[in-house]
């Protein structure tokens, strides 16, 4: 009697994996950018790094969601990278998802600023009420219990921050591309 065994997964190329990969990164990207425009219309967004410093203290139990963002030119930033450092660990003690985000002026044209910001110090060149300029690189989602913020969008990013948590990515990256 012969037996034969049957496989019935199909092995994946490399590339395979790769436009999979690319393709999550880009279903991921976009539910990111929804999310943003849907809080910010319900307004649900603190932008800042001081800001959302002074809102995690007071309320984290609202906070769904932090953005940190940087470019190339933000890596040598030491007080900014200790900045990410503190926030991410107070994320990480009161379960707020976190996801590290470059492309800082795809992040202000997402949030309706003008498509000339510069990466500087400050995150952006448009100004907020007192007349500074915005700080893209700490940006949060909040969700308040009496009118909780209810989008897909919310849900595929927590999805992708839980599925990167599996694989032992506590704080997970994306790249978000200009259009």
């Amino acid at each position: 009697m012969l037996l034969l065994k049957a496989t019935t997964t199909k092995p994946t190329s490399f590339a395979y994996q790769v436009f999979a990969f690319s393709s999550r990164m880009d279903t991921v990207s976009q539910a990111l950018e929804e999310l943003l425009v849907a809080a910010q219309r319900q307004d649900c967004l603190t932008v800042g790094v001081y800001e959302s410093a002074k809102l995690m203290n007071v309320d984290p139990d609202n906070v769904v969601l932090c953005v940190l963002a940087t470019d190339e030119e933000d890596e040598d930033d030491i007080a900014l990278q200790i900045h990410f450092t503190l926030l991410q660990a107070f994320c990480c003690e009161n379960d707020i998802n976190i996801l590290r985000v470059s492309g800082l002026r795809r992040l202000a044209q997402v949030l309706g600023e003008p498509a000339d910001v510069d990466n500087n110090s400050t995150g952006g060149s448009s100004n907020n009420s007192n007349g500074e300029p915005r700080d893209f690189h700490c940006i949060l989602v909040n969700n308040p219990q009496c009118q909780p913020l209810k989008c897909q969008a919310l849900q595929e990013v927590g999805n992708y921050c839980d599925e990167s948590r599996c694989r032992n990515q506590w704080v997970p990256c994306l790249s978000l591309r200009e259009r």
